[in-house]
């Protein structure tokens, strides 16, 4: 095997004292441990398209609260328009109980279930912040470890800009 090909399969591995051993004394450590989640994020979305598998945590669920239905209304078509998810699904009256100033609060809000990619969750969150009537938004994502290929698939052509 060559040494470029065998360097690429230690980074898609993440075989971190093995890649050290190989280029350990020279100025190229710095630049490959810098440049290592960006090489084995673009070496695993290669594999993807390749194979035409999944690779784990390539999607998110992202769930938020919000005070009435209106309001989760606006805030889902709104991250739809802007290609920050691909589907938002708003559950009805979910009963949450939460500290707030040092006492036990209860209120009905309205759940968004927001399926996103992963990379676009820092955008997202930073945009409902900005949107949202609560002076903290309860904001919260979960990587997707497995789903239908067809299903994600659909999720990736829903937030492909124009």
């Amino acid at each position: 095997m060559s040494l470029d090909k065998h360097l690429w399969s230690i980074i898609c591995a993440g075989s971190f004292a093995e890649l050290w051993d190989i280029i350990s004394g020279s100025k190229v450590l710095t630049a490959s441990f810098l440049t290592y989640p960006m090489l084995r994020t673009l070496s695993l979305r290669l594999l993807s398209v390749v194979t035409g598998s999944y690779v784990s945590g390539t999607y998110s669920i992202v769930f938020v609260n919000c005070p009435n239905e209106q309001i989760a209304r606006d805030i889902a078509r709104a991250i739809l328009d802007k290609k920050l998810a691909a589907s938002v699904n708003i559950l009805p009256k979910a009963s949450s109980l939460y500290f707030w100033n040092g006492e036990i609060e209860e209120a009905t809000e309205i759940l968004l279930i927001i399926k996103t990619k992963t990379s676009k969750v820092h955008l997202l969150s930073s945009y409902i912040r900005l949107v949202h009537p609560f002076e903290i938004p309860e904001i919260f994502s979960l990587p997707v470890d497995q789903g239908d290929v067809h299903y994600l698939k659909w999720l990736d052509e829903g937030m492909q800009e124009e």
